[in-house]
Parts: structure tokens; C-alpha cells; sequence
């Protein structure tokens, strides 16, 4: 099983709020620095969707990334390498895929669940990576 890189965040600084003493950062400079990669992001690339407004199926997946898995697939929790270059550029490792249910697939489908190592920095995409948008937890 994977764990999300911002469940292990989460967990340390709730463990430091229990026992007492710093949170310090892990993660290394390397990790939050941009990736170089030849295709260019666009602020325009990446739209945004209500949590509301996602299918069911994706509400499931991400109750499953809060939760640590167990997930339905072998690919989910592996790292999104952004090819595509349709989210904003990160570091190798920064984001990770998720399954979302295709009901009527014989296969994985083509909807994603993608998230990044911020909370509640989760992306869907219906069009198997063509499209993203930032899901508002908000409403």
C-alpha cells in the first residue's frame, strides 16, 4: 500500500501536536523545486470543479486517498510523471494517480483522481490526463 505524501505530512505534524516539540519540514529543496520539462504549463490548462459537482465514484476514490487505501487497483498511489504538462511543474514523485470508477468499463477507464503533495490539492480528470481541473473542496 502507498501512502500519499501529505498523509505522512499530516501525520507528522499530529504527532508533534500530541506529544509536543517543532514541526520541522522533511521534505528536501529538491522536492518542492520545479522539474524541468519541455512542455509548458499554462495556468489556463488546468480548470476548476466543485467537489459537488464530481461523480460519485470520485467522491469513493477520494475517500479511499483520506483513508490510505485499500485501493482497487495496482496503478493507484504510483507516481503521476505529468507528461502531459497539464499540471503545474513539480518535482518527480510531487503528484500520484488514483483510479476513479468507470461504471461499464471492462478496464481502469479513463477517469483519474491525481493529487499533489498540498492538502486537498486534488485534480480530476474525466479524459485520461487530455484535461484537468482543481477540485474546490469548498463547495
Amino acid at each position: 500500500m502507498r501512502i500519499p505524501p501529505r498523509i505522512l505530512g499530516a501525520s507528522a505534524l499530529a504527532t508533534a501536536l500530541l506529544i509536543g516539540g517543532p514541526v520541522t519540514a522533511t521534505a528536501s529543496a529538491a522536492a518542492t523545486a520545479p522539474a524541468a520539462h519541455s512542455a509548458p504549463y499554462s495556468a489556463a490548462a488546468v480548470g476548476d470543479i466543485c467537489l459537488s459537482a464530481l461523480p460519485f465514484e470520485a467522491h469513493d476514490t477520494l475517500d479511499l486517498i483520506e483513508a490510505g487505501g485499500p485501493y482497487p487497483f495496482p496503478q493507484d498511489g504510483t507516481v503521476f510523471q505529468n507528461r502531459e504538462g497539464e499540471l503545474p511543474r513539480q518535482s518527480s514523485g510531487y503528484y500520484h494517480e488514483y483510479t476513479v470508477i468507470t461504471p461499464g468499463s471492462d478496464d481502469r477507464g479513463a477517469r483519474r483522481i491525481v493529487t499533489g503533495e498540498k492538502s486537498q490539492e486534488d485534480y480530476y480528470t474525466a479524459d485520461h490526463y487530455a484535461s484537468f481541473d482543481l477540485v474546490d473542496h469548498g463547495c
